[in-house]
């Protein structure tokens, strides 16, 4: 496999984190091929997530927004020839709407897996049985493939002692309570984290919020409720999500809603509670042995994220 493609239809930095464990282990697997990056949307590797380390070359098609219009399907095939390259041994998409899917598979490959429409676009047919997409490929490829954890030695020496100077000690809990997604309510109640904290307080914890700086009427309001609270970002002139994931290192514990800080958070392997409301936490949550998850649909039976109690989260600590 000289040139692997891997397809992101998403957008968001969580969606982009949430498939490092799989594109490390891809490039572990494969350690001589050459890999490259289609994305509806930027490609944040090369972006806004770059001090992680993890390299792969975007595949520039000049076409914004790819996959999701149909006359992209005219364009993509003379578009890729144009880039010099005849073809590509391996494309992995990694969604399944069936018009990005019909669009992607003009570039012309050698192999081709997607899930979607229950895997009937591999270009190997096979039964693909399993609800596991790894477990999937690697039937595909007829190998045994891993994901990978990231490895925190490849943050930015710079960033490691940025955290160690913002949490020198070994006694925090990690507090993350904002979505970026607002037409979707992840959110749970900020009182229930203030009381959260309080209780955090009381056990000789300190608690950490990671909160955006603009956000500061919410700093404002929890500062005032806690006192003993930190918030690392606000004192630091450093900012990205590789500085979360490394601040996140330093935690005993963190505690999130499903929000990209999760994310973040996830890619340093450490303990963890998660809460969910609407969305679905086998699909979003990080995996691990280390986590622990609240959903209220299947505790509450609702989609309502505040049916989780205080008391809910502290029994887990």
């Amino acid at each position: 496999m000289k040139k692997i493609l891997i397809y992101n239809s998403g957008g968001g930095l969580g969606d982009s984190i949430q498939l490092m464990p799989l594109i490390l282990g891809l490039k572990n697997h494969f350690k001589t091929s050459n890999f490259y990056y289609l994305g509806a949307h930027e490609n944040h590797f090369e972006g806004k997530l770059k001090e992680f380390g993890l390299k792969i070359t975007s595949l520039e098609l000049g076409i914004k927004y790819f996959g999701f219009r149909w006359w992209h399907f005219i364009l993509t095939k003379k578009r890729f020839i144009n880039q010099n390259f005849e073809k590509i041994d391996l494309i992995i998409d990694l969604q399944s709407k069936i018009r990005n899917t019909i669009i992607l598979k003009k570039i012309p490959h050698d192999n081709f897996f997607s899930a979607t429409f229950n895997y009937r676009f591999c270009s190997k047919k096979n039964e693909y049985t399993s609800n596991n997409f790894l477990t999937n490929l690697n039937k595909f490829l007829n190998t045994e493939i891993e994901t990978s954890n990231f490895d925190l030695n490849l943050i930015p020496e710079k960033l490691k002692l940025e955290s160690e100077k913002l949490l020198p000690n070994d006694n925090y809990i990690g507090l993350s309570l904002t979505q970026g997604n607002i037409y979707r309510k992840k959110s749970w109640d900020i009182e229930n984290f203030i009381n959260l904290a309080k209780k955090i307080s009381e056990k000789n914890k300190i608690p950490v919020f990671f909160i955006e700086k603009d956000k500061l009427s919410l700093i404002d309001k929890i500062k005032k409720q806690i006192p003993t609270a930190l918030f690392p970002e606000q004192n630091s002139n450093l900012s990205c999500p590789a500085l979360v994931t490394s601040l996140s290192s330093r935690l005993e514990l963190a505690i999130s809603i499903d929000n990209g800080v999760m994310h973040m958070m996830g890619l340093a392997n450490i303990p963890m509670i998660l809460l969910f409301g609407p969305t679905n936490s086998e699909k979003f949550a990080p995996k691990g042995n280390f986590v622990k998850i609240l959903d209220s649909k299947k505790i509450y039976n609702s989609n309502n994220i505040n049916s989780i109690t205080v008391e809910d989260v502290e029994k887990l600590i």
